[in-house]
């Protein structure tokens, strides 16, 4: 890729209850030059689990999608998760340096997933960016569709 290209990356995750069954996606696009390109795009699903966790596996499946790739280039990543962009831009220092434990002294939750993502993150280093969800960003919406299209199916199984 040249210089002027970058990766954005659109997750979003959801449940049906929560806990309940649960479903996730990503749309990976290519920028360059103010044109776009899907690059990748998925979404899958887990019988019972949370919104926390699949917001989480949105974003890890996509950045191993992303790690695939041949010279990505600049990635950034558009959650409309609060407790994905805060938890690996702030929390997750706190939560290392306590030996997985949050302020109050409990276990962190989903410990397993944010392993997995601050791994990710230590080889692609991307930029976070949090987008306010159903607010009719193109992307952030066809990740929407996507992860309640996984839950219907799941449902239906």
């Amino acid at each position: 890729m040249d210089m002027e290209s970058s990766i954005k990356i659109y997750t979003d995750g959801g449940c049906s209850g929560n806990p309940g069954p649960g479903g996730w996606a990503y749309v990976i696009i290519k920028e360059n030059n103010q044109e776009h390109a899907i690059l990748a795009e998925k979404y899958g699903s887990e019988r019972n689990t949370t919104n926390n966790r699949m917001e989480l596996t949105a974003v890890i499946e996509s950045l191993q999608t992303v790690l695939s790739m041949e010279n990505p280039g600049k990635t950034v990543i558009f959650t409309d998760s609060q407790y994905v962009q805060k938890g690996i831009t702030e929390w997750i220092i706190k939560w290392k340096k306590n030996a997985w434990s949050t302020s109050d002294k409990k276990p962190v939750k989903n410990q397993d997933l944010w392993v997995k993502l601050d791994s990710l993150c230590g080889k692609i280093s991307p930029e976070w960016e949090w987008i306010r969800g159903h607010a009719g960003n193109e992307f952030n919406e066809r990740c929407d569709k996507m992860t309640q299209q996984a839950i219907a199916e799941i449902n239906n199984l």
